[in-house]
């Protein structure tokens, strides 16, 4: 049975915005979702019963088109967010300008719930552009609405992720996947049909209410371990080569210079390797998934599922000995 709330969601058409619809459509809510190409998002719309996913053309740097799509709506989750950076699309201009826009905009039509999607290590202090225009986003967001509920998830996974799909396309073209700083920092990948799942807790439970949560899965993973994990899945063995930093900043250069010509991937930012330089985990002292009442999946249960395409015959591949 549909519920009478509307819940607008900025970002809804990417990657983690898609299970963060899927979540709220299933629970009942109304959902709009905010996006600069509503065109290339119809798919959307069978997420839930006719009518029930609504797509409308918001643009953050637009003012009236925030306001547009956050008319009548009783709560707002915002996703939007880059890896990187491209012509206008800055992390200051997305994490810290544009989710002010929609804080405040939302604060001033009287819209009490907020969900705003961060990230671990968001921190004014860091040397991280990417971390810094986050952590600057959540102050701006907690300032227009102090009930709002932040999450910060680790690297998310699932299909079409950017982490697992990147580095198992690389291993079928290149003899060696790099271990930058020798493969040593840790991550704690979490599923996005998790992150979905809470979302719709920080609505649906009352004591999430200005409370910040960092979001891990199961299990903790060393880049090396990431890297192993890929292969063995690919069966695709490959050298793993452990790269200084100061090495890693060179190919990162290379890697954006080459990645600025048309069609031309980017294998990593100068961003991307100051933040490898620092673990993303969960803190032993934060809110997680098992406060929002998420067991969490693993990597191991998902992961395999997709990744059998980067296998040389797809899923009809034979494991070789």
């Amino acid at each position: 049975m549909l519920r009478d709330e509307i819940i607008t969601v900025f970002g809804g058409s990417g990657f983690v915005g898609r299970h963060v619809v899927r979540a709220l459509a299933k629970a009942g809510y109304r959902v709009r979702v905010a996006t600069r190409r509503p065109h290339l998002a119809q798919d959307l719309r069978v997420m839930g019963v006719v009518g029930q996913v609504q797509l409308v053309q918001a643009n953050l740097r637009v003012a009236a088109s925030v306001e547009r799509a956050l008319d009548g709506a009783s709560g707002v989750v915002n996703l939007v967010g880059v890896l990187n950076e491209s012509g206008r699309q800055t992390f200051s201009r997305l994490h810290a300008v544009g989710t002010a826009t929609i804080a405040q905009a939302a604060a001033g039509m009287g819209i009490e719930r907020m969900v705003q999607i961060s990230a671990i290590g968001a921190s004014a202090d860091s040397a991280s552009r990417y971390a810094r225009t986050k952590a600057e986003g959540e102050a701006a967001v907690l300032a227009a609405m102090p009930d709002a509920t932040i999450l910060r998830p680790s690297i998310v996974f699932g299909t079409e992720d950017s982490f697992f799909n990147r580095f198992a396309a690389m291993a079928r073209f290149v003899p060696a996947l790099p271990l930058f700083g020798g493969g040593k920092t840790r991550f704690q990948p979490v599923f996005a049909g998790d992150v979905g799942k809470a979302v719709l807790a920080a609505f649906e439970r009352s004591d999430t209410r200005g409370q910040t949560y960092e979001l891990g899965g199961p299990g903790v993973y060393t880049f090396e371990e990431l890297m192993r994990f890929i292969l063995d899945e690919i069966d695709r063995p490959r050298f793993l080569l452990p790269l200084p930093w100061a090495i890693g900043k060179v190919i990162a250069t290379v890697s954006e210079l080459v990645g600025a010509l048309p069609l031309m991937p980017v294998l990593i930012t100068r961003d991307q390797l100051v933040q490898l330089q620092s673990d993303n985990v969960v803190a032993d002292d934060a809110k997680g998934l098992a406060d929002l009442g998420i067991a969490g999946e693993t990597v191991e249960a998902i992961v395999p599922g997709y990744l059998e395409r980067y296998r040389r015959y797809g899923q009809f591949h034979e494991r070789q000995a």
